[in-house]
């Protein structure tokens, strides 16, 4: 009988991506495979679902029609998997995506707890920079993200905690005297190291340097945290490190010296994200609030 729900999932992800080439990545499927499948329902039915074109793929008119029964038909199917499936959240499988600088210091805990509370629940979670994690959850990589939410208008946000942001300088730097404060006179003219440009924290810094008169190193940027907190050790200038890490590891490293950043706006906002068209679900709002717990419990809200 056609067309097949696994047809109809073909369909849905091309008309949601725009491309033939990524639906069938997302899907784990060769392309020609997808596009038979494909041919072979419009064939069933008469009509052509997709006009084929150089800059993508645009849904006929007809297409739209077809596309907004089948994915009612794919949210009735996948609700009768989750009932039969008991009361697992996320339908036992969680995928998310997290910054860096904020997974391995908010989620062990919450990680832990989820698994005690529902032992079938299997979560896989990945780091990756803002952009990466943009695109993850447009193209249903993730299934939620933990992000500073201004990069992803197009979701559904969930405010988790406010973050302010801390320096690590070397032992012998000026800024290293416990006397003196990391204010923006302190600051002025001093080189501030950051993240490559991928990261929200890089863009951050450059409005920090902008609004102080600090320079942003353009002969280092940073892959990882861990990277430019060595670099202030040598001397290289004065590391910008979100407060989780700060508080979490930097300031417990012998070879620099860690302190808050008195500057007002010098913070970040972190959220809970997820796709626009996520179903609303019990699921999320307990997401949300063992990672809101965990933050409290780190001392953030």
């Amino acid at each position: 009988m056609r067309p097949t729900l696994r047809q109809l999932e073909y369909i849905v992800t091309v008309h949601r991506l725009g491309r033939f080439g990524l639906a069938a990545e997302l899907l784990n499927v060769s392309q020609p495979s997808l596009s038979a499948q494909i041919a072979a329902v419009e064939a069933e039915l008469g009509l052509r679902l997709f006009e084929r074109g150089r800059g993508g793929v645009q849904t006929t008119a007809k297409g739209e029609d077809f596309i907004l029964r089948a994915q009612k038909i794919l949210s009735e199917v996948e609700d009768l998997r989750s009932h039969m499936a008991g009361e697992t959240p996320f339908s036992g499988r969680l995928r998310l995506g997290v910054l860096p600088s904020i997974g391995p210091y908010l989620l062990p805990q919450v990680v832990k707890e989820l698994h005690q509370l529902h032992p079938d629940l299997r979560i896989a979670v990945r780091e990756e920079n803002t952009r990466d994690l943009e695109l993850g959850l447009k193209v249903g990589r993730f299934d939620a993200i933990i992000s500073t939410p201004e990069d992803h208008p197009n979701t559904r946000q969930v405010r988790l905690f406010n973050e302010s942001l801390w320096v690590a300088v070397a032992l012998d730097d000026p800024l290293a005297d416990p006397e003196c404060a990391a204010t923006a006179q302190a600051l002025a003219g001093r080189q501030l190291l950051t993240l490559d440009n991928s990261h929200r924290l890089s863009r951050i810094v450059y409005a920090l340097a902008a609004q102080i008169g600090g320079l942003v190193s353009d002969d280092y940027e940073g892959t990882s945290l861990d990277s430019i907190l060595l670099m202030a050790a040598t001397g290289s200038g004065v590391a910008i490190l979100p407060a989780l890490f700060a508080k979490r590891l930097a300031m417990y490293r012998e070879e620099v010296i860690v302190k808050p950043l008195q500057i007002a706006g010098a913070d970040r906002d972190i959220a809970l994200m997820f796709g626009r068209d996520a179903k609303l679900d019990i699921s999320q709002d307990l997401l949300a609030a063992k990672l809101r717990a965990a933050a409290k419990n780190l001392g953030f809200g």
